[in-house]
């Protein structure tokens, strides 16, 4: 790769060890992009690692602001800056209709999910204004569209995380960075099939019909492979470069969910 082409050579991809995070941390790796991930896991980071010998990471909780800064340090010491951040790193957050949900819970979610993407654009801001080169991705959820009850805080950290998409990319537009958001869908994967499986336990049904419950509110009736995310992220730092403000849906449409 050559800095004169428009593929990105330094990657940031937070909460990377495993799933859609991975995924998209591969994906970029696979197109020959220098790749720092950061996970909580160190056995999640290792095998990252160990699976994809060039890239490196580190352990990082992004809802600290002390250890965003080591990370920063970190990946930009090796890889001399950073084209591409993309805050992956989220919680789930607590699942318990709105009045029971303890303060300190929402305070943990908002803290991770929002304040801990601000974090890292923060830092990546920094590096990108300087070089007036850059793009932006912050992974939201299709909850965001849909809403999902007993799940106030994860739904409320994911709209308020577009809501920041939005004036990043307008403020950092006239620097030639550029900000989005991907709304993944029912994800094929461990953790997604995890979900159908709790719901499928409290409404007494099979995980067959619980499945076919969650797909139907999906236009497309399908879930989203993880490399589907990362696909589209490398679109956005690629080819994509000049779509900037959007919140795009990778998620076959998903009309509703419960």
């Amino acid at each position: 790769m050559n800095k004169t082409s428009n593929t990105p050579q330094r990657v940031i991809v937070t909460a990377a060890g495993a799933g859609i995070g991975r995924a998209i941390a591969e994906s970029f790796y696979q197109q020959g992009a220098k790749v720092h991930i950061c996970d909580i896991s160190a056995h999640a980071i290792n095998e990252t690692l160990s699976a994809n010998p060039s890239m490196r990471g580190s352990i990082a909780d992004i809802g600290q602001a002390d250890q965003v800064d080591t990370l920063f340090k970190l990946a930009t010491a090796w890889m001399g800056g950073v084209d591409v951040l993309i805050n992956n790193a989220g919680i789930g957050g607590p699942r318990a209709p709105l009045d029971e949900i303890e303060d300190d819970q929402w305070n943990q979610t908002i803290q991770i999910n929002l304040n801990g993407a601000f974090y890292c654009i923060k830092r990546a801001a920094k590096f990108m204004k300087q070089q007036r080169s850059g793009c932006i991705i912050n992974i939201s959820s299709a909850s965001a569209r849909t809403g999902l009850p007993n799940r106030a805080p994860y739904v409320a950290s994911k709209v308020a995380l577009q809501g920041l998409t939005q004036n990043v990319a307008r403020e950092l537009g006239p620097f030639n960075i550029s900000c989005n958001a991907l709304l993944p869908g029912a994800i094929d994967n461990a953790r997604g099939h995890k979900l159908v499986e709790n719901l499928a336990s409290e409404r007494d049904q099979s995980i067959e019909e619980a499945e076919r419950r969650r797909l139907s509110y999906i236009s497309m009736r399908t879930r989203i492979n993880p490399t589907e995310i990362g696909k589209t992220a490398v679109f956005l730092a690629n080819d994509g470069r000049h779509i900037s403000g959007q919140e795009i849906g990778v998620c076959g449409n998903s009309e509703w969910e419960e």
